[in-house]
């Protein structure tokens, strides 16, 4: 009787235990993988809080019409945590010129891991 009531206590307390998970990409404006017009801000919403001074993105230009070599080239960005505390802001410093870009994007929430992603889009 005794094991059994022991073996009830943690059971209880194991399902009580918060469940780690890291955050992932929700949505984002631009999509995944759309075309659209230069978007002013890129915003990737995440499923968790994140913690601002840990987090953050990248823009580079991976592909530009008519260059078939276009080499990965960074484009001057700033990044920054949305009032609602998921959503990562990718604003370019200038208007984006047709072509391929991708967010490199990395944030950090309670559970304390670092997570890193991508995410490609195309300006017409």
């Amino acid at each position: 009787m005794k094991s059994y009531v022991h073996a009830m206590i943690a059971a209880a307390l194991l399902s009580a235990a918060p469940v780690l998970a890291h955050p992932k990409v929700a949505s984002a404006t631009p999509a995944a993988g759309a075309t659209v017009a230069a978007p002013a801000t890129i915003e990737l919403h995440l499923t968790e809080t994140l913690m601002p001074k840990l987090s953050g993105a990248t823009l580079t230009m991976t592909g530009m019409p008519g260059m078939a070599d276009h080499p990965p080239m960074p484009i001057k960005s700033t990044s920054r945590i949305g009032s609602d505390g998921k959503t990562l802001m990718v604003v370019p410093k200038s208007k984006l010129a047709a072509g391929s870009y991708r967010v490199d994007w990395h944030v950090v929430s309670s559970d304390t891991h670092r997570v890193t992603g991508t995410h490609d889009f195309t300006v017409q």
